[in-house]
C-alpha cells in the first residue's frame, strides 16, 4: 500500500489510526467510531469497500493489544475494483457489552458475528440472530478464548429443537401460523438433513413448507466443525499444514498453499520461481478436482447419477496419481513453510498430461447427457438468482461472485505466483448463480 494511498484513508478517519501491514491497510478505531467507520468504507465511492470477507475476533490475554483491551474484533473488507484489503479493528473493553453489529451494512456480517460470539463470546448489539454456530447449542463457554481448556471435551446430548428461531422467521416473513387465511394451506416443519443425501452430513435445514412452497428456514452449520483453530494454539507452523488440508478435502493441496503463503509473508520469506510454479500447478490440478466432485454432487441431488460415475471416476483416478507424488490420496500435506516436501518425479508431467486427457473425456461424456436435459435445464436456469448486489453483500467470492457479473479474480487482479505469465481467460456470468444446489 503505497503512503499516498495512506494518506487518503488516514484524511478520511481522522479520528482513527490507520497504518499499512503487508498489502493491507489497518485501521483501528474506538468502539463509538466503528459503525460509522464501516459503512463510510462501503458507501463513500472514493473507498469502495463493498465486500466483507471475514469478522473475527482477538485475544490479547498473554500480548496486551495497543490500548491494553484484552479483546477486539476485527472486520476484513475488500474493494475488488481497485483490488486492496483494509481491516478495521476495535477493542472490546466489555464482551458482555461487545460493540454494534454490521448485519445491516452486509449479509455476511450476520454468520460471520455469530462465529465470533461462539467463538469469543463477543456481544453485537442489534443483531437478529446472535446464537452458537460452529459449536453445539449446549456448549459452555467460548473455545478461542486463550484460557479455555483444550482437553475439555464437551459433548452435545440432545439435539437443538429450533422451534424457537422457525417460528421468529415465519413471523418476520409475515407469516402467522394460526390465521392462515386459505383454508387449505397448513405449515408443515419438516428436518432436511444432517442424515440426508442432499446435504451430505455437514448441515441441518429445519423448513417450514406449505406443500413444496418453502416459507421459512432456519440453519445449522456446525456438523464438520471439528476445532482446529483450538488445536492449532498448540503445533508449531508446520505441525499445522496437515490441519489445513482437512479444511476442503476436496481441495486439500490449495488449503496447504494458502496456509503457508500467509505465513511466509508473514516472515518475509521467499520461496523459489520452481517452487511457485509447483504451488500454482498443483493448484490448478486441485481446482479441477474440486470442481469434478462439486458438479457431480450437484448432478446426483438432481437425479444424474450416471453424470456422478462419469466425473467421480476420474476424480478417483486423481487420487492414485497424486498419491504418487505425496504419497497420499485424499489429504496431501505436501507444502511446507519456505518451499515444498520434494521435487517432482521423473515422468511426472507425462502422468499429469494423461490425466487431463481422462478428465476431458470425462467432462464431455457427463456434457452430453445433460446439454439438452430439459430437467436439469428447468432446475438450473432461472431458479433462485442472485444478482451482484447480493453476492457481494453475501460475500461471496470466487466462481460464485463472478457468475452474478462481478469480474474480479486474484489470479488476475492480484497476480502472485507469476501467474500474469500465463495466457488464460476468466468466465464471467450475467445473471447470477443459481443456489438449488
Amino acid at each position: 500500500m503505497s503512503a499516498t494511498a495512506l494518506e487518503k484513508f488516514q484524511a478520511a478517519f481522522p479520528d482513527a489510526t490507520c497504518k499499512s501491514v503487508l498489502d493491507t491497510v489497518v485501521i483501528d478505531v474506538e468502539p463509538d467510531r466503528l459503525e460509522n467507520t464501516l459503512s463510510t468504507l462501503k458507501t463513500d465511492p472514493a473507498l469502495n469497500c463493498g465486500l466483507l470477507l471475514d469478522v473475527t475476533g482477538i485475544d490479547y490475554k498473554d500480548y496486551p493489544g495497543p490500548d491494553r483491551t484484552r479483546f477486539a474484533v476485527v472486520y476484513t473488507l475488500r474493494n475488488w475494483q481497485d483490488n486492496f484489503l483494509v481491516q478495521v479493528r476495535c477493542p472490546v473493553e466489555d464482551p458482555e457489552k461487545g460493540v454494534t453489529s454490521a448485519t445491516h451494512l452486509w449479509g455476511s456480517a450476520n454468520w460471520g458475528e455469530r462465529e465470533t460470539w461462539d467463538q469469543y463470546g463477543i456481544t453485537f448489539q442489534n443483531h437478529p440472530d446472535l446464537r452458537r454456530i460452529l459449536n453445539h447449542w449446549q456448549f459452555k463457554g467460548h473455545p478461542l478464548r486463550k484460557d479455555y481448556d483444550i482437553g475439555k471435551g464437551q459433548i452435545c446430548t440432545e439435539s437443538d429443537r429450533l422451534e424457537k428461531e422457525i417460528r421468529a422467521r415465519l413471523a418476520e416473513n409475515g407469516i402467522e401460523e394460526s390465521t392462515m387465511k386459505d383454508i387449505n394451506t397448513e405449515i408443515m416443519f419438516l428436518n432436511l438433513g444432517p442424515s440426508h443425501p442432499a446435504t451430505h452430513g455437514a448441515i441441518r435445514i429445519l423448513t417450514a413448507l406449505d406443500g413444496e412452497t418453502v416459507m421459512a428456514n432456519v440453519n445449522e452449520i456446525g456438523y464438520l466443525h471439528r476445532g482446529f483453530e483450538k488445536t492449532a494454539e498448540n503445533r508449531t507452523y508446520n505441525q499445522i499444514v496437515p490441519l489445513t488440508d482437512r479444511l476442503n478435502y476436496c481441495s486439500s493441496m490449495m488449503n496447504n498453499i494458502a496456509y503457508v503463503k500467509a505465513v511466509e509473508s508473514w516472515l518475509g520469506v521467499e520461496i523459489t520461481e520452481r517452487a511457485q510454479f509447483m504451488r500454482v500447478i498443483l493448484t490448478e490440478f486441485y481446482r479441477v478436482l474440486d470442481h469434478l466432485v462439486c458438479i457431480a454432487a450437484n448432478l446426483v441431488d438432481m437425479g444424474g447419477l450416471t453424470n456422478y460415475w462419469y466425473l467421480y471416476n476420474e476424480k478417483e483416478a486423481a487420487y492414485d496419481f497424486i498419491s504418487r507424488l505425496t504419497g497420499a490420496r485424499l489429504t496431501s500435506s505436501f507444502t511446507r513453510i519456505g518451499g515444498m516436501y520434494r521435487d517432482f518425479y521423473e515422468g511426472w508431467e507425462t502422468d499429469l498430461e494423461l490425466q487431463l486427457r481422462d478428465i476431458e473425456k470425462g467432462i464431455g461424456d457427463s456434457l452430453a447427457l445433460i446439454e439438452t436435459n430439459r430437467i436439469v435445464h428447468d432446475r438450473t436456469q432461472d431458479v433462485c438468482i442472485l444478482p451482484a448486489e447480493t453476492a457481494l453483500s453475501y460475500g461471496f467470492t470466487g466462481p460464485t461472485l463472478r457468475a452474478s457479473g462481478i469480474p474480479f479474480d486474484l489470479r488476475k487482479d492480484a497476480p502472485y505466483y507469476n501467474y500474469e505469465s500465463f495466457d488464460f481467460e476468466v468466465p464471467v456470468g450475467s445473471k447470477g448463480i443459481s443456489t438449488t444446489g
